[in-house]
């Protein structure tokens, strides 16, 4: 993070028309209080969106409303209410309680069993529940009101962050604050129309995300399926070319921006003596030899990532080129994730049972092909298994941006690897020109990609590396902000937004 970038998000966040500073509605909160043996703690973001608009927030005072999910979070709330950071507070935390019939139906259930796998397009995977689509409207009623309750302003600019929120918009324009300017980020990807059309309540969602006067995409492609299914969903006037939709009386700006990382901090981080210290002693721990080449991935443990495609064209490298077993180690970070859903708890199972067997298949006395690990890693042990790795494997089945890419990038600050990326994440568009392509389905491919990788010449690597630098240093998450407040300004202002120009993938 640097004192420009931020302020350049904070300029833009304080330009804005309307009652006092931004409300961010998200379902994850910034901050939880937590008990430890007895004694109560605060965690803090550790990276990620919360951790990057945390220091906006700080800056203009603003208020960020949030499902309170820590276990002393009650006990330090004055109505839900909290000021936050705990040793300078600065803004304010309005926290909405959740209970466990309603944490099962809103998130586990619609959120993450409709609504993320028909985002991601595995229609298979779709499941719907009527009480769950009920829990997931009365939580919505329960943010869009604690908007109201933090917003004390009749005009405030509401920002809600992603698929969580779909409907509160609209019970915030329509029936609690017709005045206020709203905005919404969608950080999935939005499917094509054949996808979408099997939702069972399809014309719900688009009409609460039309509740917005900004809407805001990763990419162009799912800017395009978000206008094919208005279009055939509702009775809308869809401008492409200006990018607007006409409903109900309003009309919704839609517009690209693509998320990234704070590189600054990341590159930071890899530099530190901690990362570098990590990096060593993570090869002393599981026997990695200093000759031996690593490829890292590093996931949540969610079936849209790829990973058991990522084992199969790892098996086929040391199938077909025996020469890399004992010199090619991989390395997979997972995060377990929903384990209460059981497509994910199964998920977990395999990745279990696959690890196991790539090792005892090609596994020999001092040397283990696959090292798997859940362990909790800070920041900067992350950017120095980063820094450490030859080579990233990136390689999502569908993903709205994936932000692993740009770590990886951001943390090869001496001798650069290769990113080896799926070109169905929305990360490809942007980093295409210095990653190795791939298409995750084709297991040769990505064979082919990481034996490529692994012995691309240095002066080749540094070529990519750079170019793929620059693009995320230059796109960082305060890069993010401070487009889609400006984005937002030219919509208050009648003004036609223009971005700024974009580099061509190919």
């Amino acid at each position: 993070m640097t004192g420009d970038s931020v302020s350049e998000a904070v300029r833009a966040a304080s330009s804005l028309d309307g009652d006092g500073a931004p409300i961010v509605v998200s379902n994850r909160q910034p901050y939880s209080h937590e008990y430890e043996d007895g004694e109560m703690s605060v965690d803090r973001p550790a990276g990620g969106l919360t951790a990057a608009l945390d220091p906006v927030m700080q800056t203009v005072n603003g208020t960020w409303v949030a499902w309170g999910s820590g276990d002393a979070d009650r006990d330090v709330s004055d109505g839900g209410a909290v000021r936050v950071p705990p040793d300078d507070p600065s803004y304010d935390l309005q926290r909405v309680w959740l209970d466990d019939d309603q944490l099962e139906g809103y998130y586990y259930g619609f959120s993450n069993q409709t609504l993320w796998p028909l985002c991601h397009s595995d229609t298979a995977r779709v499941r719907f529940s009527t009480a769950d689509w009920e829990q997931y409207q009365a939580v919505n009623r329960q943010f869009a009101e604690s908007v109201t309750s933090a917003a004390d302003r009749q005009e405030p600019v509401v920002w809600f962050q992603d698929y969580h929120l779909s409907l509160a918009p609209r019970i915030v324009r329509e029936r609690l604050l017709p005045d206020a300017f709203c905005m919404h980020f969608w950080h999935l990807p939005w499917p094509g129309w054949d996808s979408f059309r099997i939702c069972p309540r399809a014309v719900s969602i688009l009409d609460g995300l039309l509740a917005n006067d900004l809407l805001g995409f990763h990419t162009p492609e799912y800017c395009r399926n978000f206008f094919d299914c208005v279009d055939r969903t509702l009775d809308a006037s869809v401008d492409r070319d200006t990018g607007t939709i006409r409903y109900r009386g309003d009309t919704t700006t839609v517009r690209p921006f693509r998320l990234g990382i704070d590189a600054a901090a990341q590159a930071e981080q890899a530099r530190s003596s901690a990362a570098e210290a990590f990096a060593r002693g993570f090869r002393d721990e599981w026997d990695i030899g200093e000759d031996t080449r690593v490829a890292v991935g590093v996931d949540r443990l969610d079936y849209t990532k790829g990973i058991e495609r990522r084992f199969d064209a790892l098996e086929r490298v040391w199938e077909r080129s025996p020469e890399w077993r004992g010199k090619l180690t991989f390395v997979q970070k997972g995060a377990e994730s929903r384990s209460s859903i059981p497509a994910y708890s199964r998920l977990q199972d395999r990745i279990d049972d696959r690890v196991a067997a790539i090792n005892e298949r090609f596994g020999t006395d001092d040397w283990q092909p696959v090292v798997y690990t859940t362990e909790m890693l800070s920041q900067e042990r992350l950017a120095g298994l980063y820094r450490g790795a030859d080579l990233a494997l990136v390689t999502p089945v569908r993903d709205g941006m994936n932000l692993v890419a740009k770590e990886y990038v951001a943390a090869q600050v001496d001798d650069p690897g290769t990113l080896v990326l799926s070109g169905f994440a929305g990360a490809a568009e942007e980093l295409g020109d210095g990653a190795e392509l791939v298409n995750p389905y084709d297991v040769d491919a990505v064979a082919d990609a990481v034996e490529r990788g692994l012995r691309m010449p240095a002066t080749e690597r540094q070529r990519r590396m750079q170019t793929l630098d620059e693009q995320v240093h230059e796109n960082d998450v305060y890069a993010w902000i401070a487009r889609q407040f400006r984005a937002a300004r030219s919509v208050q202002t009648g003004q036609q937004y223009e971005p700024p120009p974009r580099r061509r993938s190919h």
